[in-house]
């Protein structure tokens, strides 16, 4: 039986929608949607959310709640993740959107964002060997090792592209020392026992670098989703994006203007992580958690 379902991802950089209908663990898009909306911002100094921000997500909450219900879906989940976890007044954020959007929420734990990210890119191609699953976010990174949707290794790294920008990156363009400040990070944070595997990318700081490597003006789902990342494309590309200040960042062919301000931290993240793990390429998976929360949508006791 076929079921239109509907999720929200409520991220420390971006809210994202998916309406999608649903037939085991298969799912065929109807629309998504994405705006970004800073959630994050302020969140690792001052522990709380933003005002300012939390209206910003609002707004955008109510359009797409009202965009899923008028494309026939299933009331809309809408799953909070590393801002919202680490902010004091989060959880009182997640009940204004239920009770002013008739949104379900979920917070989920690092460990639980993980899984959901490695059901959603298993939604959409097969995982016949070991793999092992990379998301930067904004607030936090996941990296999640499995084979088919069964999970053997997950953790949740406080090293987003949001929260490295705003604890390293103070001058615009960043020099070369605050760079390598979010690469130390990174080596310190990633535990030396990630399971071997091939190296799947997921999210915005990688999907976006998979456009510009294509050429793209913008992101194209169905030629993104599959390309492959080379580690040394990777490393040219931050190169590249690190030397440019920001009005000239935002001019890139390929890069949102709106990414513009944290994309030099997510390539750093990447770059290091890449080469931590040894792995000389990634393929680059439009699935990700996204996906997993519209199949969360659906369970019977979500």
């Amino acid at each position: 039986m076929t079921r239109r379902l509907a999720a929200l991802d409520i991220g420390s950089n971006s809210t994202r929608l998916l309406v999608a209908d649903a037939e085991g663990e298969r799912l065929q898009e109807v629309e998504r949607l994405l705006t970004i909306t800073r959630l994050g911002d302020g969140v690792d100094a001052n522990g709380r959310l933003a005002e300012d921000a939390m209206e910003r997500v609002s707004r955008c909450v109510g359009r797409y709640a009202e965009r899923a219900s008028e494309l026939g879906s299933e009331q809309p989940l809408a799953v909070a993740t590393s801002a919202v976890r680490d902010a004091a007044n989060g959880q009182e954020f997640l009940a204004r959107l239920e009770r002013e959007h008739g949104v379900r929420t979920r917070l989920l734990k690092g460990e639980d964002e993980a899984r959901l990210t490695l059901r959603g890119v298993a939604s959409g191609r097969s995982l016949d060997g070991a793999v092992v699953v990379c998301d930067i976010g904004g607030g936090s990174t996941e990296l999640i090792g499995g084979t088919g949707d069964d999970v053997r290794f997950a953790v949740s790294l406080d090293m987003g592209c949001v929260r490295l920008s705003e604890r390293h990156l103070h001058d615009d363009p960043p020099t070369k020392e605050q760079v390598r400040a979010v690469r130390e990070e990174v080596t310190q944070l990633v535990p030396g026992d990630v399971p071997d595997g091939d190296l799947i990318g997921v999210a915005g700081t990688i999907t976006t670098l998979a456009t510009i490597d294509l050429g793209l003006e913008d992101e194209v789902p169905e030629l993104v989703d599959g390309h492959v990342l080379e580690r040394r494309t990777v490393e040219a590309e931050l190169e590249r994006l690190a030397g440019l200040p920001l009005d000239r960042r935002r001019e890139v062919r390929g890069l949102m203007p709106e990414r513009a301000p944290t994309i030099v931290a997510g390539a750093a993240i990447l770059a290091q992580l890449m080469e931590q793990l040894d792995a000389q390429r990634l393929s680059v998976s439009e699935r990700d958690i996204l996906h997993g929360a519209a199949l969360l949508a659906g369970d019977a006791d979500s």
